[in-house]
């Protein structure tokens, strides 16, 4: 299938491309702080009718005020524009940039879209090419198909860590189509079609899980052969959740931290402490190996899909709050300062320096 059998005025032909894509890739003018660069080419399928998915904290949700081409996602206009001209504008992009990443939408319309907008950025572009997934709205063969299109890895957007408040936030509850167990599903089905470590699952703290429940989800992730990718809860205007603070900076560091242990073979959870509230108590490690990784800054830099290079080039800068020294996701590494303020942060849970971990 190919994009002549669509209408025009949506995908394949075009796509929504996110404000920080456009500027790196000199289709919109704008600077970030600290010259901050968008690595990954962001695309979001793009139907007039939008998204039937309600979610209540997404800024795409069916019942938030305004039409699917007016809505923000994750805070930011995303402008329309032809694939045609996106991927000339990605092949004469700077260095940096190290992929492409094609975002479904809960439409059916989107499955075969997606398709095609990954074949094409595939085989007329050198980057590699991820598709961020849809589960509920996939059929049998999909997974095969979308491979077979050139994308090397896919993501899936879990975000709850727990089945009760992705019911509530994501589920019946909120009008919504999606299941707890159809995503779960659907990121075993893509380990095998994709392989270990080609698989990302987006999880988001600040949702009312604990620290301890959000660790588990990312253990059984890790067990699983898929990787985690942290995001911070951060209200979008005009959704459901629009007056919901941010999850506690020293809460997402400690969760941070847990992953990048986990992932890194430092510790297990089963090795980690958890106090009555299920806040991290000890990260089941020894001090010495705590301190090097924090010291490092790479528990706190933004985790997502690699580029040919192995370093994170979905790196989604500002995503998940606004610019400045103390930030939820560092689409870089952090500085000295910066790094002071986390060690900081967390110091006031236990001192990094001398408390066994």
């Amino acid at each position: 299938m190919d994009s002549s059998t669509y209408p025009s005025g949506q995908s394949p032909g075009i796509a929504k491309l996110s404000t920080a894509s456009a500027i790196c890739l000199g289709l919109a003018r704008g600077r970030m702080y600290r010259g901050a660069v968008n690595r990954c080419v962001n695309l979001l399928v793009h139907h007039p009718e939008g998204c039937a998915a309600n979610c209540a904290y997404c800024g795409l949700a069916r019942r938030r005020p305004g039409s699917f081409s007016e809505k923000s996602f994750i805070h930011v206009a995303w402008p329309v524009f032809p694939m045609d001209e996106i991927i000339d504008a990605v092949n004469r992009s700077p260095s940096y940039v190290a992929r492409s990443c094609v975002s479904m939408i809960t439409n059916g319309k989107s499955r075969n879209a997606a398709i095609v907008m990954t074949r094409r950025l595939a085989s007329r572009t050198t980057l590699p090419v991820s598709v961020l997934l849809s589960p509920t709205v996939l059929d049998d063969g999909d997974l095969e198909a979308i491979r077979g299109a050139g994308a090397d890895k896919v993501g899936i957007a879990v975000d709850l860590a727990t089945p009760e408040l992705f019911e509530r936030y994501r589920g019946m509850r909120v009008g919504g189509p999606h299941s707890w167990t159809g995503y779960w599903r659907c990121i075993e089905r893509a380990v095998e079609v994709f392989g270990p470590s080609n698989v990302g699952a987006h999880l988001m703290v600040g949702m009312g899980e604990t620290e301890k429940e959000m660790a588990a989800v990312m253990d059984r992730l890790c067990r699983m052969g898929a990787v985690n990718h942290l995001f911070s809860f951060f209200a979008e205007k005009n959704s459901a959740l629009g007056s919901r603070p941010q999850p506690a900076w020293p809460v997402y560091l400690r969760v941070q931290t847990a992953r990048y242990l986990m992932e890194e073979g430092l510790s297990t959870f089963d090795g980690m402490i958890f106090d009555s509230h299920g806040r991290i108590t000890g990260f089941g490690c020894d001090t010495e190996t705590l301190e090097r990784a924090v010291r490092s800054g790479k528990p706190f830099t933004t985790t997502g899909c690699l580029g040919n290079d192995g370093r994170v080039a979905c790196n989604r800068p500002f995503g998940n709050c606004l610019p400045g020294e103390k930030q939820w996701n560092y689409p870089y590494e952090p500085d000295e300062n910066e790094i002071a303020l986390i060690i900081e942060a967390l110091q006031n849970s236990f001192d990094i320096r001398t408390a066994s971990c």
